[in-house]
């Protein structure tokens, strides 16, 4: 382990494969915020974030999450019935436990009993059929390709479900450790008034410019977490503002560290940072393969060979990146495809695909803005070098962060994007790769690869399975519509006072939850 913090004035940084190695566990796991041995959790004081991650038309119905502020006051509100664990594998939070009947066709979920809602409503199985049920068949949810296999959920008794797949999916569990599938009370529908087993209850909603929970009366039904008095989350969009704040003590944490300058932010004395190598977002351009001139293959591939990736990495990232190979699964996840080679840097072989497809006279066109991800310009820029080189003319249209999501993204011919980490390969080839997936963010269609998918989901044999997934993966690779060029390093600064703040592979800050696991020392 790094002891730089041994050393007055400069930050620790914790990668996340010496942590498992190694760094050691108290219930909320090992606290990056000290090299010592961590304070004993105690409660108090105001947690308050500073994040980039979200808009004004943000909302707190769980079914349009798709960016890391509303994950974060969705996990103080709410609670799933699954969450995603240091070690990458599901473990109980609102479900107790749960058990698969040969085949995995058929689920039953044992749900916990005891947990209020702010309402003061125990939960039930009504709650969670319901909960689940909101991101099924007519919704808008972010959720529903993950809950298509899902064919009939039913009451077994007052805490206890089951659920039938249309087919079987051995790896269920982690589909409801998504962040869009919180638990909501039976036929509940007000969302101005949130109504969650969370630790915090809403004080205040101004989306775009800060959220204000609070700590409920009484003890929080899990004993080790829930400490703040209260949570202050502040929309900071700019990586150097956000920085600054931290640094002379405005806000307590801050999410998405600049690359560029996280050295300089590690020599703070009242700052640490907590980095989770190889897990972080997957940086992407996508092309939509329905579109011209995109619909050719060739066109794809030039697309593909055309960009320096290492460079990219090297000069925007500092370092504190993985080579993508267009796909959404990282090195770092089960079932990734090793046996894919890496795609080169290869200006000759964009350009002979660039001729092959026939449209010298295509205008190539990528909207990117720094609301898609920090840094988006800088790479499109590095990238519009690059494909220089193969002779390849593209053209950079910086648009506006406000409203990306969905003024751009889904809709562009061709432009930025990131995705988060999922729990598992198939979550992450599911919601992004899919032909009917909602988010399938290249229009890139292929019964093929559907059968496999679903072959994959299905099959209980693990070896069979990963290469079921692998193949998946060389598809997409080779035909797809997305050209991801990285896969960032999760980088979160804290305030020294901050403890119990770890890496984790799900998400950066704590897996989002950071104001249900922290406390000040």
């Amino acid at each position: 382990m790094d002891h730089s913090n041994d050393k007055r004035g400069s930050g620790l940084i914790v990668d996340r494969r010496e942590l498992m190695a190694g760094a050691a566990a108290l219930g909320l796991g090992f606290s990056a915020s000290s090299a010592r041995a961590a304070d004993a959790p105690k409660k108090g004081g105001t947690l308050r974030l500073g994040m980039e991650g979200g808009s004004a038309s943000d909302s707190l119905d769980p079914r349009t999450y798709a960016d890391s502020i509303p994950i974060s006051y969705g996990w103080q509100l709410w609670n799933g019935l699954v969450e995603i664990g240091p070690d990458n594998n599901p473990v109980g939070e609102l479900a107790e436990s749960w058990e698969a009947k040969p085949g995995a066709k058929e689920w039953v979920f044992n749900i916990r009993k005891g947990v209020p809602f702010t309402s003061g409503k125990i939960l039930d199985a009504d709650d969670v059929i319901y909960s689940l049920n909101m991101h099924r068949g007519e919704t808008k949810s972010g959720a529903k390709d993950l809950m298509a296999g899902i064919s009939d959920i039913k009451k077994l008794g007052s805490h206890q479900i089951l659920i039938t797949l249309s087919s079987g999916d051995a790896g269920l569990p982690s589909i409801f450790a998504d962040y869009h599938i919180l638990i909501v009370p039976n036929n509940f529908t007000d969302w101005s008034k949130p109504d969650g087993t969370g630790a915090f209850e809403l004080v205040t909603f101004e989306p775009g410019v800060r959220v204000v929970t609070k700590r409920k009366k009484g003890d929080y039904w899990k004993k080790d977490r829930g400490h703040f008095d209260g949570v202050e989350l502040r929309y900071i969009p700019d990586a150097a503002a956000r920085v600054q704040a931290l640094i002379s003590g405005q806000i307590d944490a801050a999410n998405r560290l600049d690359a560029k300058t996280v050295s300089l932010v590690m020599k703070a004395p009242t700052v640490n940072v907590v980095r989770t190598k190889g897990t972080g977002n997957r940086f992407a351009w996508v092309a939509l393969c329905d579109t011209d001139p995109y619909q050719s293959n060739d066109m794809r591939l030039a697309l593909k060979y055309g960009i320096d990736r290492q460079k990219i990495i090297d000069n925007v990232y500092k370092g504190f990146a993985t080579l993508g190979n267009d796909t959404t699964v990282a090195p770092s996840q089960k079932y990734f495809a090793k046996d894919v080679p890496q795609r080169p840097y290869d200006p000759d072989k964009a350009a002979f695909h660039f001729k092959k497809a026939g449209m010298a006279d295509a205008k190539i066109e990528l909207q990117v803005s720094e609301g898609a991800f920090s840094g988006a310009t800088d790479c499109a820029v590095l990238y519009q070098e690059a494909m220089k080189k193969a002779g390849i003319t593209l053209d950079v249209k910086r648009v506006s962060g406000d409203g990306y999501w969905s003024n751009v993204w889904l809709k562009a011919p061709f432009c930025a994007v990131y995705w988060g980490g999922r729990p598992s390969a198939d979550n992450q080839l599911a919601q992004t790769f899919l032909s009917n997936a909602n988010w399938n963010d290249t229009h890139w269609r292929r019964p093929e690869f559907d059968k496999r998918l679903l072959e994959a989901r299905a099959e209980l044999d693990d070896a069979k399975r990963g290469q079921l997934y692998a193949e998946c993966q060389k598809m997409i690779s080779e035909d797809g519509g997305m050209v991801c060029f990285a896969i960032g390093d999760y980088l979160d600064g804290y305030s020294k006072k901050v403890m119990g703040a770890a890496p984790h592979p799900h998400y950066d800050m704590c897996d989002q939850r950071v104001a249900e696991k922290g406390w000040f020392a």
